[in-house]
């Protein structure tokens, strides 16, 4: 087996994959919804725009080792769900289940921490401190005027990864952590570029870096828009760290992948490097729905979307 070929054995095997994957059976459970399956929010027709709605729950585990950050990246993840869709947020409201009002303090402090950061208001939900275990979910709500969304990624677009890379892992887990020390008000203006660019049309096929990695969230959106891609790993941006299959796991602050028109790939650029963050063509997308992936001359079959279902339900 080449080396290709273990790198995306493993990832086929990893946790940010198979929790991905079990999203497709809980979906064929539900009724057929109202609106489309498969991007980061629910996007709500309202009025001149649209209504978005979201909602994250944190791994229990992560919980319990990390409270504090916990908190901070269930309000985190959150907002870059909203603006993933090309949205601004507006509000927010959490379920918390703890032991004690002690145990809750550093959830609810890191959650005050992002409230602030992304200046979104936390304005209610519910409580427990007599439970016997650490659990928290966060819901938001988000306005767009025009949606950047899963289902429009077309042939002959260039795949694009945008990510923040001055920050850290989290250990252990794959968290990069770039929005914690951000200078005041930086985070929230970098989220800013994903409405501005579907505001100026120059993009409308997008989503966030999840727990699949830049590979799974790639994944997601092509499998949504019933198409394919080659994407060269060489070209991914990434930290200086040789841990680079580590680096495809990561589930950044920041982080994107977005699937745009070929006339518009410089302006995108340009975009997110005025605000010093990296940006690279990494892929081109095509018609196959097999998302093949490249490095060092050697290629493998990461998923064959024709064959097998990643997220969505058959």
């Amino acid at each position: 087996m080449s080396a290709l070929h273990g790198i995306v054995e493993r990832l086929r095997e990893s946790r940010g994959f198979r929790h991905k994957r079990d999203i497709s059976g809980v979906l064929s459970r539900l009724p057929h919804p109202a609106v489309a399956i498969g991007d980061d929010c629910a996007a709500i027709p309202d009025g001149d725009g649209y209504l978005l709605f979201a909602i994250e729950g944190m791994v229990s585990d992560f919980v319990r080792a990390m409270p504090w950050f916990a908190g901070y990246s269930s309000v985190m993840v959150n907002v870059s769900d909203i603006y993933a869709m090309g949205g601004r947020p507006i509000a927010i409201v959490d379920a918390l289940w703890s032991g004690s009002a002690d145990e809750a303090n550093d959830v609810l402090a890191g959650m005050a921490a992002a409230s602030k950061a992304y200046d979104v208001p936390i304005v209610g939900g519910h409580t427990n401190v007599r439970s016997d275990g650490a659990q928290l979910a966060v819901s938001i709500v988000g306005r767009a005027r025009k949606l950047l969304t899963s289902f429009v990624a077309r042939p002959g677009d260039a795949l694009i990864m945008a990510v923040d890379l001055r920050g850290h892992y989290e250990e252990p887990y794959p968290f990069w952590n770039a929005s914690v020390s951000a200078p005041e008000r930086r985070a929230r203006g970098d989220f800013e570029l994903l409405p501005e660019l579907a505001e100026a049309s120059l993009c409308d096929a997008a989503k966030d870096i999840s727990m699949g990695g830049v590979l799974g969230t790639a994944l997601m959106l092509l499998e949504c828009s019933k198409v394919g891609a080659r994407i060269d790993l060489d070209a991914v941006p990434r930290p200086d760290d040789p841990d680079f299959e580590r680096w495809l796991r990561a589930f950044p602050s920041f982080g994107f992948v977005l699937s745009v028109r070929q006339e518009h790939v410089d302006a995108v650029l340009a975009r997110f490097a005025s605000r010093s963050l990296a940006c690279a063509v990494i892929g081109q997308v095509d018609a196959s729905q097999e998302v093949v992936v490249t490095r060092a001359h050697e290629n493998a079959l990461l998923w064959n979307l024709r064959e097998e279902p990643f997220i969505c339900a058959r």
